[in-house]
């Protein structure tokens, strides 16, 4: 039998060897951690946490993204979950169609565009109604004006709890977002998409001072940042060819470069923000934001600004790591990035813990408990 011919490998010196040889030490290092998120995502159950006699009536933001993409969410979710689900969106006749289908409840996504006399009419007719608020406690000026007449309020803001029960509202309950993880899981991405830090979000001026104390540091790094307003960063010149300028992504694609980074950056905006939030009463921001949920079922490493009820979600040091400050988060950066083991390893701890406990799935099973028991 003739053997097939071989190409003759390069001398050792040579660039054909040097990339062929890194080629494969970072398919390695990609196929070791991915083989081992599978084993994760196939060793969690992913049984719903029950299932509720009901008919449901969703009406979702109305809005694009970064809407769309939760009102998604949730009805996949909700669809697993209830007897019957309804789906409308803000323009169409909702007092009509609820009064002909009577469900047993009416839940609302952010509520904007939901004239409130039509919940009033609801309410009336004795329909329940629900709403869960997107954007607590930036917008809690105006998101106070039409929570009254929903029989409860849901808020992914700890500290608005309080503030809407002080404001007439009798049933407030916490519940933040969560992960879709059949589109934020661990995945094969192409190459493009692989940097050593990434960061994907909007460039508040919280971000801008803390984005511009790195930038000496990160202009020497494999970095990808994406979003609007970050052409406002003093060091902008320095970062530019690291920026995507004003992309609003979508899930699936911000999906991709959470899992081709090492290492996410995760930095929550300003609660006292003047020039975009609307939150005269000062209420904090303690809560956790869903891109926290997002990154972790990518299996990937998370750094995170500190919140004060993150633990509630994650175990910092375990499953997620803080930091206090630029110089921190350089010296925890530089350290994960020389410490795969332990990265990866955090990394499949947050991933086994977001499949248990932060799915929309899990979201929703809490959130018909406490409507229905």
């Amino acid at each position: 039998m003739t053997m097939p011919k071989t190409e003759p490998i390069p001398k050792s010196g040579s660039g054909w060897r040097r990339g062929w040889k890194k080629g494969v030490r970072l398919g390695r290092e990609y196929g070791y951690h991915f083989g081992r998120c599978e084993a994760v995502l196939r060793g969690t159950p992913n049984m719903p946490p029950g299932w509720w006699d009901v008919r449901m009536l969703y009406v979702t933001s109305g809005k694009g993204l970064p809407y769309s993409p939760l009102d998604q969410s949730i009805i996949e979710a909700l669809g697993q979950l209830v007897r019957e689900l309804i789906v409308l969106n803000p323009a169409q006749d909702l007092v009509t169609e609820a009064l002909q289908k009577r469900p047993d409840i009416v839940l609302v996504l952010d509520g904007m565009h939901v004239p409130t006399e039509r919940i009033v009419k609801l309410r009336e007719a004795g329909i329940r109604t629900a709403i869960w608020l997107t954007d607590d406690p930036y917008y809690s000026d105006v998101t106070v004006q039409w929570v009254q007449p929903y029989d409860v309020v849901f808020t992914l803001e700890l500290e608005c709890v309080a503030f809407y029960q002080q404001n007439g509202c009798a049933a407030v309950h916490y519940l933040p977002f969560a992960s879709n993880t059949s589109i934020f899981r661990p995945k094969i991405i192409p190459v493009d998409y692989r940097y050593d830090i990434s960061f994907i979000g909007s460039a508040y001026w919280n971000r801008v001072a803390f984005f511009d104390q790195l930038a000496p540091y990160l202009a020497h790094k494999r970095v990808y940042i994406s979003g609007i307003w970050w052409d406002r960063l003093t060091h902008y010149r320095e970062l530019a060819k690291k920026i995507e300028l004003n992309k609003w992504m979508n899930p699936e694609e911000t999906a991709a470069y959470y899992n081709g980074a090492k290492i996410v950056i995760n930095m929550h905006r300003s609660a006292d923000d003047r020039s975009f939030n609307k939150n005269n009463q000062g209420i904090k921001a303690v809560s956790p934001n869903p891109r926290m949920f997002e990154i972790s079922s990518c299996g990937t490493l998370q750094l995170t600004d500190i919140r004060e009820d993150i633990a509630r979600f994650y175990t910092p040091g375990t499953e997620i790591v803080t930091y206090e400050n630029a110089e921190d988060l350089i010296a925890k950066i530089e350290y994960y990035l020389s410490h795969e083991e332990e990265r990866r390893a955090m990394a499949l701890n947050a991933l086994r813990r977001t499949l248990q406990e932060h799915t929309y799935m899990q979201r929703m099973g809490h959130m018909l408990r406490l409507l229905f028991g």
